[in-house]
């Protein structure tokens, strides 16, 4: 081989190694996460601990996210317990820190402590990265499928349920005559009145259930027993003597009017104040102890919003029975047992074109999506859309105080 092969061949191999050296530095010098890299795919990265409170918690989070945005993100855990170097490297202050790095490497955000999958989702979304989740899209019906053809003298003004004529409750108003399925329908609206309610019961009257007639409220004479759920159920009479017959007959107590205020008003919705019934409520477990009730789904994660504290939420699935755990963590869902429950959002439509809600007696969890659409099935008035139980509680935790302090307010009753 002559000389100038040879040295063609020198200066050759010198400009390759020169190329290479020269890539891999632009490389390396573009990010300070060489590993992302690698991948060209977005990334995301916890790091935390294993016996960390709020890791763990980050951990079926991270799991999911993994899979259902294989090959759109990557996502990677990095124990610093284990791995104390680690915490050095990216500068960890406070575990579990999530750090978002673009497809390059370079780091565009960081967060610490727990974060939901939907806040980690929409903070993706902020950044400019919408990933396609393979998820079904969210129910809903808009419309009912049938026509309300009760007489609106039959409907009760709260509930909407149907009105047993020997259970009528009549709230007389300037705007003419509210109509209500019983006492307890009544002790709501009560609970919910902004107005001076001193003299009110002068407005109501009641139905005597021996002969049908209706009666003061202030001159009935009231025989409370249970249903078969445990739920009070209250009998009115006009004569003293047919409460105590019925009472020998079926059993129950004999209470007087303010005996029964207090007991109705006993147990309140920790959000808005409504009186409820524990058998139809969702306990609500708040920080430090404190067991309060949420009078629907909706209302007990709003208790998160009004004492600004996290939740425990016990709720039934409305279609099984089953029941449902929601726990928070500075104001988002910390976990969801089962983790498939989702919940209805009862909705209206405005004279405007806008939605609104239909009340907390339209509002429900359910285990599955499946229960939600066969529970919206049996109840084909029913309109509204399926949401996430994230979503119910971010619409919660947006309120003001002073949105909170108007919640499922009425003000001034009115007849429908």
């Amino acid at each position: 081989m002559n000389n100038t092969i040879r040295t063609v061949m020198v200066i050759a191999l010198v400009a390759a190694i020169g190329i290479t050296f020269a890539i891999k530095s632009r490389n390396g010098a573009s990010s300070p996460d060489s590993t992302s890299s690698l991948t060209q795919l977005p990334r995301l990265l916890d790091l935390g601990a294993d016996k960390c409170i709020p890791c763990k918690m980050m951990a079926p989070i991270l799991e999911e996210l993994k899979t259902e945005l294989q090959g759109q993100l990557q996502v990677d855990f990095i124990d610093v317990w284990k791995n104390p170097d680690e915490a050095k490297k990216y500068a960890v202050n406070l575990i579990p820190t999530q750090i978002f790095f673009d497809a390059d490497g370079k780091e565009l955000f960081r967060h610490e402590g727990f974060f939901s999958q939907e806040d980690i989702l929409s903070k993706w979304n902020e950044l400019g990265f919408q990933f396609a989740q393979a998820t079904e899209p969210a129910f809903a019906r808009l419309q009912p499928v049938a026509q309300d053809t009760r007489n609106p003298n039959e409907i009760c003004y709260m509930c909407e349920g149907d009105i047993d004529a020997r259970s009528l409750v009549t709230v007389n108003t300037a705007k003419g005559p509210v109509r209500l399925c019983g006492l307890h329908c009544y002790f709501i609206m009560y609970s919910c009145l902004t107005e001076d309610k001193t003299g009110f019961e002068q407005k109501v009257t009641v139905t005597d259930a021996d002969s049908g007639t209706p009666i003061p409220l202030t001159e009935a004479h009231f025989l409370i027993g249970t249903d078969t759920t445990g739920r009070p159920a209250i009998q009115t009479f006009s004569d003293p003597e047919k409460a105590e017959q019925s009472r020998l007959a079926s059993g129950g107590n004999r209470l007087a009017y303010d005996a029964l205020l207090q007991n109705e008003l006993s147990h309140r919705c920790g959000f808005c104040d409504r009186a409820c019934y524990p058998q139809d409520a969702a306990e609500v477990i708040v920080e430090g102890g404190l067991h309060t009730w949420g009078c629907c789904s909706h209302c007990a994660l709003g208790v998160a919003a009004r004492t600004g504290k996290d939740i425990e939420v016990h709720e039934k699935d409305r279609l099984t029975g089953e029941p449902i755990v929601v726990k928070t963590l500075n104001g988002s869902i910390a976990s969801l047992e089962p983790a498939t429950a989702v919940a209805w959002f009862g909705q209206r439509q405005k004279p405007d074109g806008s939605w609104g809600s239909a009340g907390c007696f339209h509002q429900g969890f359910f285990t599955t999506a499946d229960h939600l659409k066969q529970w919206v099935q049996q109840h084909p008035l029913e309109t509204g859309r399926q949401i996430t139980i994230h979503k119910a509680l971010t619409d919660k935790m947006k309120l003001s105080p002073e949105q909170i302090q108007k919640a499922c307010k009425i003000g001034e009753c009115s007849p429908k």
